[in-house]
Parts: structure tokens; sequence; C-alpha cells
């Protein structure tokens, strides 16, 4: 066994005939999430509830798949002994986790939920990570994938990471163009817009960063994710928040699932993604998973919600026949 890379002991979780997926997270973190009556500055608060959580994009996205009856692994650095208390858990659930040794500590994020809903985030950037460990990171998570349906890669870099990581990720993969899934931001989104990948998730900013083009309408958010798809992604996942989200594959797809008591918005990414792989990755009947799981996520004060519901597949509302004039402001209202 690689002895930078080690796998705790799994529960064995029968009756599972689905297919491996591994997510890499380059820069996981502790969440700290405290909920508040109302948060306001300069005074002195009582949390009313306190968790933490071992958290990233790759990590939230496997727990999401594992609480949804689905096989994953995650791939992440840590030091081993100040994580040991915290990945207990995702291996008890039944989420195998591949650990990358380093000697730094992950970092701390905190999220302040009020009353109302309103979500704060205050991240921390990570520890420094050196040559090596990138490299490790990146042999790690190849070969772990080498049987997995699909290889997702996000979240933000830690310092010392370089800008292309991801786009080095996607050249040591002999099949980036149908098993690459990518969930990232900023500069490290930006290398991979001429990189040829399976399926991409960026949101409503990062589509109009990446394309530098202004998206007032559907019509012009499909035009956008259109244009990345001839630049290599297949399939382009575009995330409205609240609002639901447009699928750009083979076809055009929209949908949508309210909820009326959100109570921690983060983490619904992660589970819109993680559904939209368990739903097949194509068309609107894995939309429609996809925002089914979101749904379920934002109802919980937990960073992974709860396994989805019947309600939560009955809330969400679809269509093909996209309404492309609309404005991008009206569908956020």
């Amino acid at each position: 066994m690689d002895p930078a890379s080690r796998a705790a002991p799994v529960r064995e979780v029968p009756n599972r005939p689905s297919p491996l997926i591994t997510t890499l997270t380059p820069n996981p973190s502790i969440d700290r999430t405290l909920s508040i009556g109302r948060l306001e500055r300069g005074e002195v608060l009582r949390a009313t509830t306190a968790t933490a959580e071992f958290a990233g994009k790759g990590v939230n996205l496997a727990r999401a798949l594992t609480a949804n009856g689905r096989r994953a692994q995650a791939v992440f650095p840590g030091n081993p002994d100040g994580l040991a208390d915290l990945i207990a858990p995702l291996n008890e659930s039944g989420t195998q986790t591949r650990l990358v040794a380093i000697e730094g500590a992950v970092r701390t994020n905190l999220t302040i939920i009020e009353d109302d809903g309103t979500t704060t985030k205050i991240n921390e950037s990570g520890p420094q990570i050196s040559e090596s460990t990138c490299e490790a990171l990146l042999d790690a998570a190849v070969r772990h994938a080498a049987d997995s349906q699909w290889l997702v890669a996000g979240g933000s870099l830690p310092p010392g990471a370089p800008a292309d990581f991801y786009a080095q990720l996607a050249t040591r993969l002999p099949d980036a163009n149908r098993k690459l899934v990518i969930d990232a931001s900023g500069a490290a989104l930006e290398r991979m817009a001429h990189t040829p990948c399976a399926v991409a998730k960026p949101n409503l900013e990062e589509l109009a960063s990446l394309t530098e083009k202004p998206l007032w309408t559907l019509g012009d958010v499909v035009d956008a994710a259109s244009e990345l798809q001839s630049r290599g992604w297949e399939t382009v996942l575009v995330s409205l928040g609240s609002s639901g989200a447009v699928l750009v594959d083979d076809q055009v797809s929209y949908g949508n699932s309210p909820a009326s008591d959100i109570r921690n918005t983060v983490g619904a990414g992660d589970a819109l993604l993680a559904g939209f792989l368990a739903g097949g990755a194509k068309g609107p009947t894995a939309l429609r998973n996809a925002l089914a799981w979101a749904r379920a996520a934002v109802r919980s004060t937990d960073t992974v919600g709860p396994p989805c519901t019947a309600e939560d597949q009955a809330a969400v509302t679809m269509t093909t026949d996209v309404p492309l004039e609309m404005s991008v402001g009206q569908v956020l209202r």
C-alpha cells in the first residue's frame, strides 16, 4: 500500500450494487455550524446549537451519495492523528476515506445560521501543501478512480497548489471526457475552460466569468454553457441557487425544487451534483433527481441533509421547453 494513502476500516453495507463514485477534495475542512437567533455585529451572542463536521465539496458529495444508498469514496489530504475522530463517522456510514497524509492541520470553516435562514460563512484558506503532496493527491485520485464510474474533483485549492491542479488531473486520466466531473471556481475553474471533462457544474456568476458575457436571459445561460461544450465540456449543469438549475447536454432542461423551510444552504450544490450523478448524469431525469437531493439538503441544519424523500421528489418542477427569452432576474425572483 502506498504509505501516503491510507484507507480506514469501512463498515460493510449490504445490497449496494450501484457504481462506485470517487471524489477528490484538495482542501477539505472542519465545518463548524452555529445556529443563532439573529446576527448582530459587535454584540455577544449565544448559539442555540453547534456542530462540527468533516467537509469540503468532494467529502460532502460522497456523504450525500452514501446517505442515499450509493457507493462512494473520498480522497483528501489530512493529518491522520488530528482527523481520526472526525473521519470515523464517514467510515461508519459507509463512505470510504482515502487519506493522503500531511503534517499541517486542515482548515476550519465557520457557518452561522440565523432563525430566518440567512447563512453567513467565514472560510479559512487551508494549510500550505508541497509539490510532492500535490503529486500524491493526483496519483491517489487517479489510482482510486480506476474502477469508478466517476471521479469528482472540486472545491478551492490550498496554498501551494498550482492553479492548473484540476487541469493536471484531467491530463492524467485516460478517459477524462467520460469520467471527470469538475466543481470548482476562480482560477482553478478558468484553467479548466479548454480542458475536456465529462461534467462541469458552474454557478451563474462562474459561468459569466468564464465566457466573459452578461447572462441576462435563460437563453444567454444556455448559449454560454453551449460555448463551454464546444471547448470540451460534455455536459454543463448550471446552478441558479434557490431558483433551480439549467442542464445543457444533448438537450436543454430547466427545473426547480422550491422549499419554504430552508435551514442551511451550505452543501446544497454538492447534493445537487451528487443527485445528478446518481440519477444517470443525463437529461431531465437526472436533473429532477439532482434538484430533489438539493432540496433535502437545504431543509437540514447539517452540511449534508438526510436522504431524499418522496416529498422532495414531488416538489420538483421540470421542463424541456425552456423559456429562453425569460430574464434571469425573473427566474431568480
